[in-house]
């Protein structure tokens, strides 16, 4: 009995030395599809820009604050984005893009699936979000 209890310790051990720490996981990255939605890079979210589509920025307020798309509507994610809010910035039958940090950020992936499960059909999701909004040198404010 001692030594199955001493082998099954052993075992555990073992594999518990070989399992990834806590916090050094790398973080996933944000789907590059969403059911429902138009997945669009930063060429494609300039374009929908220029049309008047209505952006919504779902980053925290820290972020939205040090800039971020002309005009975007804000809707924190965490925070305010409901059903309500979003209807509030935009109506379901209208078109919106939605974006957040880049594919490292999760929100956009988020708030697009939430979009859609509350009935919005003109759902674009600019994965690359306002980093690359940004560094192609489309306006900021």
């Amino acid at each position: 009995m001692r030594r199955l209890f001493l082998s099954t310790a052993v075992m555990v051990m073992t594999s518990l030395a070989f399992a990834p720490a806590s916090g050094l996981a790398k973080e996933k990255d944000s789907p590059t599809k969403i059911n429902g939605a138009v997945t669009v890079d930063a060429k494609k979210a300039k374009e929908l820009f220029d049309k008047g589509v209505v952006f919504v920025d779902v980053r925290s307020d820290k972020d939205y604050a040090a800039g971020r798309v002309p005009d975007a509507m804000h809707i924190e994610l965490k925070k305010v984005y409901t059903k309500d809010s979003l209807g509030k910035a935009v109506k379901p039958e209208q078109p919106l893009v939605i974006y957040c940090n880049g594919h490292s950020c999760l929100r956009s992936a988020h708030a697009a699936e939430k979009a859609i499960a509350w009935g919005y059909k003109n759902v674009y999701y600019f994965r690359d979000g306002f980093p690359a909004w940004k560094s192609s040198g489309y306006p900021v404010e």
